[in-house]
This record gives structure tokens, C-alpha cells and sequence, in this order.
């Protein structure tokens, strides 16, 4: 049986890799929607490749344009349109690779629709995982991580039967484009400079949002949802070679680790292909023989503040994680812009945390209504040159 598959965020690094699993087993998957915001070229080649029934896309002219070159595909727009992707009523599963808090709805969606979750979208979880949990638990449907820190713990738990007799997770973090580089020496970076890592491509703000620490901030958050474990219990660990991709302590203190290439095709295959393990089409060689040697060393957070506040912003919960992702988000896009510094996205999402205040009873609607105040306070800030 074929399985069928909604793409949120097709034309991304994570949407990318999927489409390679996908079309590598034509007789086990179809990508049956799927969704882009503006990649116009990208766009038009998956839809050639994969003659999807739905797309949705970021405008209305773009909507205009494709519906004149495919009149047999049904279009949509914005979170409308994604909405309508993850929720058609022959999808099996939901793969979503946007970047950000756009995947919220669209995930919650899917899951009040009976569809499973592949999910490569931590800000989702970092924003509401109270709620999206819930919802998975009373819809009865299955949250896989495809983030390949969180698909080792899965897998590392999977190998242990569960997490009965659990000590520790422990993520590891490569430290991104500038983990060489002293708090001094942050000052005058760039863009550029900021867009080269080390050992993964991805797109750019997942690429800024690993050199800051952010981004391993945000899977600290969201294995703590996924896994439903204590932030005590949670530690990420300096490793730069990204060859272990996480490990699970237990009580008698054996460690089960998930070790690999970089190549994010292995944990989406396994997403869409659980309980089952399928080959890797043309995988990447992996002979550890060859590395020679691991390195693993203890995190600084003197010198990564931002994973500090990000355990503090966990830890306090309510909408305190849905502040530091808002905060960061407009943060990095005005980094990217040029409007700021480097340093200033850190300035900014501790600020805007700082400046929080809880609300009491706090619903989803809160949250919804904090991330977007979050985003304008934020923006307001940035206009007002050197008040942060």
C-alpha cells in the first residue's frame, strides 16, 4: 500500500531530502500535496516531478500564475493553503518542514484530521506542545521526530524498549559556524560568515539559529515534549564531528548512542518508514575507521547564552519558549536583512523574555496572541536604533 504523503515546506533543505526518499520508492510513497512560499523555479520543477493534486503557495499572484500553467491542480494560499495541503482527506502522514511558527495551525490541523506527523518543525512544539501533545493523545495519532537529534533519541529508546529505566538524554550540538570563535570576536561577523557551517547544509536561518545555539535551544524544548521528560534530565554536549547525533543515559549506566553520516534523508526515511528500516538509495560512505576519532566536550554557556536562556525559558514555561522563538525569529530575519548586528539577536530575544509577563490560565488563543505581540514589540525595537 502506497503511502501518501502532504510536504509542508517543499522546497527547503528538509523538503528536499524528502522528495530524494520519496521518488527513490515510488511503489511506497506519494507526495500527494504539497506547499512552498516563494521558490517559484524549485516550485514548478516538484510540481512537474511529483504532479501533486494540491499546492499551496505564499501570494495570491503566484496562486494566479501556477493555476494558468496547471489547471488540473487545485491551488491555495498562506496558512489557509497549507491547512488545506495536511488536511485532504487521502493523506496518510504530514511532513512538515516549514521553518517557524507558520507550522503551528497546520500541524494542529492535521492531527484534529486523524493524519500522523513527521515532524521537522520544532517551533511547533516550542510554541504549544501542551496543546499539540493533547491533541495528538486524543486523536490518537503518532508525533515522529525528523530532526536527527531527536530521531537518535527516538531510536536510541526504541532500542531500549522504552524509557522505563531512562537517567538522561543527551543531544549533541556541532556548535555551528562560529564555535571557534571568542564572545570578541562575535562583534564584526557576517552574514556570509554566519551562512558557512561546518558540517550540514540547511537553509539560512536554521543555519544562523545553529551558530547562536538558538536552534539546539529549540530541540532542548521540543524533547521535552516529544519524550515528555524533565529539563533536569536533558543535556546537550559540544560535538563537532555531528558522526553521533544524540544518546540516551540509563540508570545502570549504560548509553545507547545513534551514530551516522550527515545526511537528514536517514531520519526522514525512518519517519515515514516506522516500525520498518528500508536502504538508503546511493547512500553517504560512513566508516568510522576513517574519522580516526570523536571529540565530545562539555557546553560553554557563558559562550552560548542563548542555550542557557533557552533552558530558562523551558523550565518557566507558559508562553515564556513562545517568546524567545518570536523574538528570535524577527531577530535573525532582521540580521539577514541587515538592520542589525550579530550580537543584537542575542540582545533581542533576551529582552524580550526578560519583558514577559505571564498570563494566568494560559490558552492556545494566548499563545497565538503572545507570538504575535511578540513579533511586533520586537520590530518596534529594531526601528528604534540603539534602544535594545
Amino acid at each position: 500500500m502506497i503511502k501518501k504523503i502532504a510536504l509542508l515546506g517543499a522546497t527547503g533543505s528538509i523538503g528536499s531530502s524528502t522528495v530524494d526518499v520519496v521518488t527513490a520508492y515510488p511503489d511506497r510513497f506519494q507526495i500527494v500535496s504539497l506547499t512552498f512560499h516563494s521558490n517559484i523555479i524549485k516550485g514548478r520543477e516538484l510540481i512537474e516531478q511529483l504532479q501533486p493534486v494540491y499546492v499551496g503557495v505564499g501570494t495570491e499572484e503566484l496562486k494566479k500564475e501556477l493555476e494558468i500553467s496547471y489547471p488540473k491542480i487545485e491551488f491555495g494560499v498562506g496558512e489557509a493553503g497549507m491547512v488545506r495541503a495536511a488536511t485532504l482527506a487521502e493523506i496518510d502522514v504530514v511532513l512538515t518542514a516549514v521553518t517557524g511558527s507558520v507550522g503551528l495551525r497546520p500541524t494542529l490541523a492535521a492531527i484534529e484530521a486523524g493524519k500522523d506527523i513527521a515532524l521537522a518543525n520544532k517551533e511547533t512544539l516550542v510554541m504549544a506542545g501542551q496543546w499539540v501533545m493533547a491533541a495528538a493523545e486524543k486523536h490518537q495519532v503518532s508525533i515522529l521526530p525528523v530532526d536527527s537529534e531527536h530521531s537518535a533519541i527516538f531510536q536510541c529508546l526504541e532500542g531500549a524498549h522504552g524509557k522505563t529505566n531512562l537517567k538522561e538524554i543527551v543531544i549533541t550540538a556541532s556548535g555551528g559556524s562560529f564555535r571557534d570563535l571568542s564572545r570578541e570576536e562575535l562583534k564584526d561577523v557576517t552574514l556570509e560568515q554566519a551562512l558557512k557551517h561546518p558540517n550540514w547544509s540547511m537553509g539560512e536561518k536554521i543555519t544562523i539559529d545553529s551558530s547562536t545555539m538558538v536552534n539546539k535551544g529549540l530541540e532542548v524544548i521540543e524533547a521535552h515534549w516529544l519524550f515528555n521528560i524533565n529539563y533536569d534530565k536533558i543535556k546537550v554536549v559540544l560535538h563537532k564531528e555531528s558522526i553521533v547525533h544524540s544518546m540516551v543515559g540509563f540508570k545502570d549506566g549504560a548509553y545507547l548512542a545513534q551514530l551516522g553520516p550527515s545526511d537528514m534523508r536517514e531520519p526522514i526515511q525512518y519517519a515515514l518508514t516506522y516500525p520498518e528500516r528500508m536502504p538508503i538509495k546511493n547512500e553517504k560512505p560512513f566508516d568510522l575507521s576513517e574519522l580516526g576519532q570523536l571529540n565530545f566536550a562539555s557546553m560553554d554557556l557563558v559562550r552560548f547564552p542563548m542555550l542557557a536562556l533557552a533552558f530558562r525559558a523551558g523550565e518557566k514555561g507558559g508562553a515564556y519558549p513562545t517568546v524567545f522563538n518570536a523574538a528570535n525569529e524577527i531577530a535573525v530575519a532582521a540580521f539577514i536583512n541587515g538592520e542589525i548586528s550579530y550580537l543584537q539577536i542575542e540582545e533581542l530575544i533576551t529582552k524580550a523574555v526578560s519583558e514577559h509577563q505571564e498570563v494566568p490560565s494560559l490558552t492556545l488563543d494566548d499563545v497565538i496572541a503572545i507570538d504575535k505581540e511578540t513579533r511586533i514589540l520586537v520590530k518596534r525595537w529594531i526601528k528604534e536604533e540603539g534602544n535594545l
